[in-house]
Formats: structure tokens, C-alpha cells, sequence
């Protein structure tokens, strides 16, 4: 029976994405380095900036941006672990002071998926005699808490900032090659919009929702941003 098991998982291939935690920082790097600069640029240009101007204060957004997000990244993902490590050492206590209390969260627990008392037992008993195992189980069922990878945040960081990059990157490039601000800016307008339409529809392939209505959500939501930024620009350089 168990060998007939084996060839089963053996034979079969799962397909679930499993890099989450990355495509999670390259959204939230990607999008608000293509909103961000986009918006500070139109801003700039509707209060007649030249595009030198509106090149170096982008990039300087762009550098203090994938600082700030990056940093941000860190800290979310050290406060994660943090927060892990207490929570592991309250269940590690809790299953050395109180043990048939916290066997019987377990019997709780998988009581909840339909197990009758005389087919959960045997499995509390076998995780009582485990306590690594038993612990892992609390953590996982009772408290839904994944172990953090020992570099996550490190590499959380550096995802963040380099997403930022390269996404606050697209709608500064007109502004290189085109000297006059107005006309870069249709140019960053265009690029930028496309960009947002691609980025949004491989969003959405990947995280599972409806790739175009994903790509005209993003879009929707970069040119609300340098509208806005815009119509301000120009309300405030009215006379």
C-alpha cells in the first residue's frame, strides 16, 4: 500500500505558484515606481518645468523612492519573523505547561475538518509523542503562521528597490530624448499608460484575477494619479 503511494506522488506534478512573497514586492515595487514618478512628472510639466528640471527631480524621487520602499519591505518582513519567534516561544511554553490543554486545541482543530474524537485520537497522541512536530502543527492550524525564510527580509528589500527602479524608470525616459516638456510629456503619457497595461494584465496572470480587467485597473489608476497631479499644477499656476 504505502509503495503504491509513493508511485502515485511520485508520478503526479502539482502546478500551484509557490513564489508569492516575490511577485507580492515586484507588484508593489513595479506599481508605485511607474505611478509615482508618472505623477510627479506630469505635475511638473503642468507647471511648465523644463524636462531637464522634471528628469533630475524624477530621479531624485526615484532614488529616494526605492530607499523608502525598500526599507519598508525590511521592516515588514523583520516585524513578520519577529512576530513568528514570539508567537513559537508562547506555543513552545504553552505545550511544556499545559500540554493536555493544547492537545486538546488539536482535537479542536481537527474536529473542524469533520474527524469524529476516535479517528482524531490517534493522531494527537502521535504529535504529543513529537513535540517538534506538535509544535509545527500548533503554529501552522491553530495560529496560521508560516516559518519566514532567514533572508526574506533582506531580499524583500532588495526586490522592492530594484522593482522600483525599474518601474520608476518608463515614464522619466521621454524626458531624456525630448527636450521640451510638454511634448515628452505625451510621450511619458503614452509609455507609461502602456507599460501600466502590460504590468497590470501579467499581474493578473499571475496572482489568478482577470488578466485585462487587472491591466485596466492599473492603467485607471496611474492616469487618476498624474491627472491629478497635473490639474493641481495648473490650478495653482492660475493667475
Amino acid at each position: 500500500m504505502a509503495s503504491e503511494s509513493t508511485k502515485l506522488l511520485i508520478g503526479h506534478k502539482e502546478k500551484h505558484f509557490t513564489a508569492g512573497d516575490v511577485v507580492r514586492d515586484v507588484i508593489m515595487g513595479v506599481s508605485d515606481g511607474l505611478t509615482v514618478p508618472f505623477a510627479l512628472a506630469a505635475g511638473l510639466s503642468g507647471a511648465q518645468a523644463s524636462s531637464s528640471l522634471i528628469l533630475t527631480a524624477g530621479l531624485a524621487e526615484v532614488a529616494a523612492g526605492s530607499i523608502s520602499m525598500g526599507l519598508g519591505g525590511y521592516l515588514a518582513a523583520k516585524s513578520e519573523a519577529e512576530h513568528y519567534q514570539r508567537e513559537l516561544k508562547r506555543e513552545q511554553d504553552e505545550i511544556i505547561n499545559v500540554p493536555d490543554t493544547e492537545a486538546a486545541e488539536i482535537g479542536e482543530i481537527l474536529s473542524q475538518y469533520g474527524l469524529e474524537r476516535h479517528e482524531y485520537a490517534p493522531v494527537v497522541n502521535s504529535l504529543r509523542k513529537n513535540p517538534q512536530a506538535w509544535l509545527e502543527f500548533m503554529m501552522r492550524f491553530e495560529l496560521g503562521l508560516e516559518k519566514p525564510e532567514p533572508r526574506r527580509a533582506l531580499e524583500s528589500a532588495l526586490t522592492i528597490a530594484i522593482a522600483y527602479v525599474v518601474g520608476g524608470l518608463v515614464p522619466l525616459l521621454p524626458y531624456v530624448f525630448i527636450p521640451k516638456a510638454q511634448k515628452a510629456m505625451y510621450t511619458s503619457i503614452g509609455v507609461t499608460l502602456a507599460a501600466l497595461l502590460f504590468f497590470g494584465y501579467v499581474k493578473g496572470r499571475f496572482t489568478g484575477h482577470r488578466p485585462l480587467l487587472s491591466a485596466f485597473q492599473t492603467a485607471f489608476i496611474g492616469a487618476l494619479a498624474s491627472a491629478a497631479a497635473y490639474a493641481i499644477a495648473k490650478f495653482v499656476q492660475a493667475p
